[in-house]
Formats: C-alpha cells, sequence, structure tokens
C-alpha cells in the first residue's frame, strides 16, 4: 500500500465541471499560442490561474473533529468518530 500523503491538508476545486472546463480552456490558450516563449514557465501569462482554482479549504484533524463534536447537524451526529476521521484523512490528506 501506498504511504503517500499530502504535505498539507487541503481539499481544493479540481473536481467539478466549471474547473475542468477552465483547464481546457487554459490549454487551448497555450497550446494555439504562435510566439516564442522565453522559458518554461512563461505558458503562466497566457492564462489567468485564478479561474483554475477558485476553492482552497483547510482543515486539520482535531478541527474535523471540534467540528463533528459541536456539530447541530443530525448528518454529522450520526457518523462515529472513526467515521469522521477517514472521511477526514479521504478528502484533505490522502493524494
Amino acid at each position: 500500500m501506498s504511504r503517500s500523503v499530502k504535505k498539507s491538508p487541503v481539499w481544493n476545486d479540481h473536481y467539478t465541471p466549471g474547473t475542468r472546463w477552465a483547464k481546457q480552456q487554459a490549454s487551448k490558450a497555450v497550446r494555439r499560442y504562435d510566439d516564442d516563449m522565453q522559458n518554461g514557465k512563461w505558458y503562466r501569462k497566457l492564462f489567468c490561474s485564478w479561474i483554475i482554482c477558485d476553492y482552497r479549504f483547510f482543515k486539520t484533524r482535531q478541527q474535523a473533529i471540534h467540528e463533528w463534536e459541536t456539530s447541530p447537524w443530525p448528518r454529522d451526529k450520526q457518523m462515529s468518530r472513526k467515521e469522521v476521521i477517514l472521511d477526514w484523512f479521504k478528502s484533505y490528506r490522502r493524494k
């Protein structure tokens, strides 16, 4: 089993349809650019990266446990502490 994990507990918006469309538009802009690029990172100036990924959420494991303990929502109360931790690992820690 792989032991690779994210370096920081982040969940971002890379999987929504709007983000996928924005990535396609960025790829088109880079591929269709006719002039020379001065260095390898210059392609970033062709398309704004904020359009591709707008949302980024940080949450530590302790914050997830605290939210579960203090949450008034019935859905959160149905989950056990172990399930909350596994859900946090799934969303924020695993690659």
